[in-house]
């Protein structure tokens, strides 16, 4: 089994990249930097090789991923963070942003479907402020909600390739997060229904539910606590 993690040199992608590992699965795990992604594969354990991956360069992604063979799961978890308000909007970063997400996530699919059999499965990162929009997030609001547009496209297309996303909510372990004032953190905790945060834990079991369980096919999958309720 090979599994592909597209940014997976830290945070949550290098979490799964960390966990299919340990599952026994050949690893492939990208990031912009070559000699970074190649350091962070040698420190897992297991069947791990690192890639230099820059989605914000779509042209070149096919000779980017041309070394990779077959591909039974691929996991597509790059991000950019964007503070980007309408009232101040930059073009330069959102449309980055726009390109890496929807572009660079459709270009790596369509670059290694050939590689990929009846049996292999996608799972694409979004985020839940596709419906919950906070000051600042135009950008990153957009992106992810074009995520579940991308995803049914593609599963409809793809098939019988199973194709679903998974959208964190605050991950309260993660390196962005648990760096915040307690107080902050504190905050979001009493307005999530479970009284906790999603953690990375959280978060690969999502994306290996989605991932190996053949029924779920076209799905966004919510990991954040039960947020839309409150």
């Amino acid at each position: 089994m090979r599994t592909v993690v597209i940014g997976g040199t830290s945070g949550i992608g290098l979490e799964v990249a960390r966990d299919r590992a340990a599952r026994g699965d050949e690893v492939v795990l990208t990031g912009r930097d070559r000699e970074r992604a190649e350091k962070v594969a040698a420190s897992v354990d297991g069947e791990v090789s690192g890639l230099a991956v820059d989605l914000n360069q779509p042209h070149d992604l096919a000779e980017a991923l041309a070394g990779i063979g077959s591909v039974d799961r691929l996991v597509v978890a790059a991000i950019e963070r964007d503070q980007n308000s309408i009232a101040d909007y930059d073009l330069d970063r959102a449309t980055k942003l726009a390109v890496l997400k929807l572009v660079g996530y459709t270009e790596v699919v369509h670059v290694l479907l050939p590689r990929m059999n009846d049996d292999s499965s996608v799972v694409l990162f979004g985020g839940r402020a596709k419906d919950r929009p906070y000051p600042g997030s135009v950008t990153v609001s957009t992106v992810n909600g074009g995520v579940v547009g991308l995803v049914n496209a593609l599963a409809l297309e793809m098939a019988p390739i199973r194709v679903n996303a998974l959208h964190p909510g605050i991950v309260g372990d993660s390196p962005f997060w648990s760096g915040k004032p307690e107080g902050v953190l504190e905050g979001y905790v009493a307005r999530t229904p479970t009284r906790r945060l999603a953690t990375m834990a959280d978060i690969v079991g999502g994306v290996n539910f989605l991932l190996e369980n053949p029924g779920v096919n076209a799905t966004n999958l919510d990991v954040d606590g039960g947020w839309l309720v409150t």
